[in-house]
């Protein structure tokens, strides 16, 4: 599913306008972007969390030269979905085998 999809379907169970539901997604996803750049997760109960994780400095490669590259520590952002929400996606993925 696509970004346009997920508007289409937002919009068409909600009736709200899908320009309102693109402005609110673009909007959410541009905080979501700031709050981890300051360092500060957001926890969102029953959905999961989004958080940064640390990388450690390490040596990596350039295999084209072979040559040793320092990598300084760094933070990525990552996501971690909630144990509801992982139980969900499961017991779906169930009940579709069954149907097959």
């Amino acid at each position: 599913m696509r970004k346009a999809d997920l508007i289409n379907q937002i919009s068409e169970k909600t009736g709200i306008p899908k320009v309102d539901v693109l402005v609110t997604l673009e909007t959410m996803f541009k905080e979501v972007k700031e709050s981890l750049g300051k360092g500060e997760n957001i926890y969102i109960r029953g959905f999961g969390s989004f958080i940064t994780k640390k990388r450690a400095a390490k040596i990596g490669r350039n295999i084209k030269k072979n040559v040793a590259v320092n990598i300084p520590e760094h933070y990525v952002p990552a996501f971690k979905p909630a144990k509801e929400f992982v139980q969900d996606i499961k017991d779906k993925n169930e009940a579709r085998k069954e149907q097959e």
